[in-house]
C-alpha cells in the first residue's frame, strides 16, 4: 500500500492552473515550451574543470557538435529511434588525475543561433537551453585492515595495507564511467511556475521575463551499475566516453526522475546513500539480467516472504501476550535467545549487510527481549541502586514455572549442555585465534561468538526437545509461529546467494 500511494504521489499533478496566482492577485497563466515541436536544434557538448563554462573559443574543448536536430523526432538516427551516438576520449589534466573534478556542459540552440553570449548577432537567450553535470563521481573505498592476532601477519595487498596507512581506513576516490545519456523530454505540457510536482521541479527551468519554460534536459545514468565505475588515477592519460543523445517521453522521464531522486534517505547520511546505490543495482541487474518468468516468481516470493516475517513476529508476539503458564516452555532458552539475537545484531553491524536484514534482525531482538517480561517477573529495585545512582533490574521466576516439572528438566538440559557447549567453544576460539585474521579484538569475539553459534546453534534447540519428550507433549508450542518461520527458512536459502550479506549469516541460512 505504502509502494502504491508513494509512485501515486510521484505522478499527482498541482492545482489547476486557474487557481495559480501572480503578485498582483492576477491569474497567473500556463506556461508554453520555449521550443515547439518540430523545432530545428543544434546540439554543442563541451566538457571541462569549471562549474561554469566560458571557454567556447577553446576548440579543445569542443567534445561533440550535432546540428539540425529535430525535436520531437523519434524516427531518425541509425536505429530509426530518434537517438544519435558520438565516442571520444576525454584528455585529463593532472588535476582530474588527483580526485579533481570535471564537468560536461550540454546546449541546445535553435538552428543558426550560438550558445557564446559573448556573440551578440549569433546569440538568443529564449533560443538557448543549458545544463551541466559533473560527471566524475566521488566514491568512499573502505580499506578492511584484518591481520591475526597472535603473529600480525596478514595475506593482504602490501600496497592495499599502505594506502590504509596513508589515507586512514576510508579514502575518498573519483570514479569514472564511459556511458552518460542526454535526453530531451518530448513534452509541451501547460506547466505552471510554483505548481510542477517534485521531483519534477528541480528539472523544468522558467524564464524569469516571460515566465514560459526551456525543454527539460535530463542526464540519464539509471543503468550505469556501480561495479562498472573505474578509478581516476595518475596512470590514465584519457578517459572513454561514449555520449548518446535520445528523446524521451514524460512517463517515463517522470519514472527516472521518481527513481533517481534521494531525498527519502537524506536523513541516513553518507553510508546509507552509497549502500542504497548498490541495492539499487541489484534491482537493476535483476532488471537487465533475469528471465522475466524467473522475475515474477522472484517478486512474488519476496512478497510471501515479507508478508511470513510480519505473521511469525505477530504470532509469537501474540502467543507469549496470551500465555499465563510457563509449563512446557524452556525459559533459559528465552535468555539464550536474546543473547545470539544481540550477537547475530553486533555481527552484522560490523559487516556490511544489507539494510532490509539489519531492520528484521532489529525487530526480532527487540521482541526477544520483550518476551523475558513475559516469562519472568521483572521489576526495580529503587532500594539498591547500582553504583548509587541506576535501580537495580531484579529477575524472579514465575510460579507456573517453579511449580510444574518444566524447571527441573530445563536445569538438567541445559546442565547437559554445557558439558558439550563449553568445550566446543573453548575449542572453536582456540581455531579462530590460531588460523582466522579479524580487524581487531572486538571483531575476533563477535565473529567467534557467531561462528560458534552458527555451527554448534542447532544444539541450543535441544532443552525444548528434551521437555517435549519428557512432559511427552508439544500442545504448548507457538505453532503458527513456528509454521510461518519454516516456511521463510526455504525463501531465506533463496535470498540467501542473491542479497549481499556476509558469508557466515549465509551459511546460518542454509543451517535453518
Amino acid at each position: 500500500i505504502f509502494i502504491i500511494w508513494a509512485i501515486s504521489s510521484w505522478f499527482r499533478r498541482g492545482p489547476a492552473p486557474q487557481e495559480q496566482t501572480s503578485a498582483g492577485g492576477t491569474p497567473r497563466a500556463p506556461s508554453r515550451n520555449l521550443f515547439p515541436k518540430d523545432t530545428l536544434m543544434d546540439l554543442y557538448v563541451y566538457i571541462s574543470e569549471h562549474e561554469h563554462f566560458t571557454d567556447f573559443n577553446v576548440s579543445s574543448a569542443l567534445f561533440w557538435q550535432k546540428r539540425d536536430l529535430v525535436y520531437g523526432d523519434w524516427t531518425s538516427g541509425e536505429n530509426a529511434d530518434g537517438c544519435y551516438e558520438h565516442y571520444g576520449e576525454v584528455d585529463i589534466s593532472q588535476s582530474v588525475q588527483q580526485n579533481g573534478s570535471i564537468y560536461i556542459h550540454v546546449y541546445f540552440t535553435k538552428s543558426g543561433f550560438h550558445p557564446d553570449p559573448r556573440q551578440k548577432n549569433l546569440y538568443r537567450r529564449l533560443a538557448t537551453v543549458h545544463t551541466s553535470r559533473m560527471i566524475n563521481k566521488y566514491k568512499r573505498r573502505r580499506f578492511q585492515k584484518t591481520k591475526n592476532l597472535l603473529t600480525g601477519e596478514t595475506e593482504a595487498d602490501p600496497e592495499m595495507i599502505k594506502r590504509a596507512e596513508d589515507y586512514g581506513p576510508v579514502e575518498v576516490i573519483s570514479h569514472w564511467h564511459p556511458n552518460l545519456t542526454i535526453n530531451m523530454v518530448d513534452d509541451h505540457t501547460p506547466w505552471v511556475k510554483g505548481s510542477v510536482p517534485p521531483p519534477l521541479d528541480q528539472y523544468v527551468k522558467f524564464d524569469a521575463i516571460s515566465g514560459d519554460y526551456y525543454p527539460i534536459l535530463y542526464f540519464n545514468d539509471y543503468w550505469n551499475l556501480q561495479k562498472d565505475y573505474f578509478p581516476i588515477n595518475e596512470t590514465l592519460q584519457r578517459l572513454p566516453f561514449r555520449l548518446s543523445f535520445c528523446p524521451l517521453s514524460l512517463w517515463r522521464w517522470q519514472l527516472y526522475a521518481a527513481q533517481s531522486t534521494k531525498s527519502p534517505w537524506n536523513f541516513l547520511g553518507e553510508d546509507l546513500y552509497e549502500q542504497s546505490d548498490e541495492e539499487q543495482d541489484s534491482v537493476k541487474v535483476a532488471l537487465l539480467e533475469t528471465n522475466p518468468y524467473l522475475l515474477a516468481l522472484t517478486i512474488v516470493v519476496s512478497i510471501v516472504h515479507s508478508i511470513f516475517e510480519f505473521l511469525a513476529f505477530k504470532n509469537d508476539i501474540q502467543f507469549w501476550n496470551s500465555r499465563q503458564s510457563l509449563e512446557g516452555l524452556s525459559v533459559r532458552s528465552v535468555f539464550f535467545g536474546v543473547f545470539q539475537s544481540l550477537v547475530v545484531l553486533l555481527y552484522i553491524l560490523d559487516n556490511e549487510t544489507n539494510f532490509v536484514v539489519q531492520v528484521s534482525v532489529f525487530i526480532g531482538l527487540l521482541i526477544d527481549l520483550w518476551k523475558i517480561t513475559k516469562v519472568m517477573d521483572v521489576r526495580l529495585d529503587r532500594e539498591n541502586k547500582v553504583a548509587g545512582v541506576f535501580p537495580r533490574v531484579t529477575f524472579k521466576d514465575k510460579s507456573t514455572y517453579i511449580e510444574s516439572s518444566t524447571k527441573v528438566y530445563d536445569d538438567m538440559a541445559f546442565r547437559y549442555l554445557s558439558w558439550i557447549l563449553f568445550p566446543l567453544l573453548g575449542c572453536y576460539a582456540v581455531y579462530s585465534l590460531l588460523y582466522l585474521e579479524h580487524k581487531g579484538w572486538y571483531s575476533w569475539v563477535l565473529s567467534m561468538l557467531y561462528g560458534f553459534l552458527l555451527t554448534f546453534g542447532f544444539i541450543t534447540m535441544t532443552p525444548q526437545l528434551f521437555i517435549n519428550y519428557k512432559l511427552k507433549s508439544v500442545a504448548h508450542l507457538p505453532w503458527r509461529m513456528l509454521t510461518y518461520k519454516a516456511l521463510n527458512t526455504f525463501i531465506d536459502d533463496l535470498f540467501a546467494f542473491v542479497i549481499k550479506m556476509p558469508m557466515m549469516y549465509r551459511i546460518g541460512c542454509l543451517r535453518d
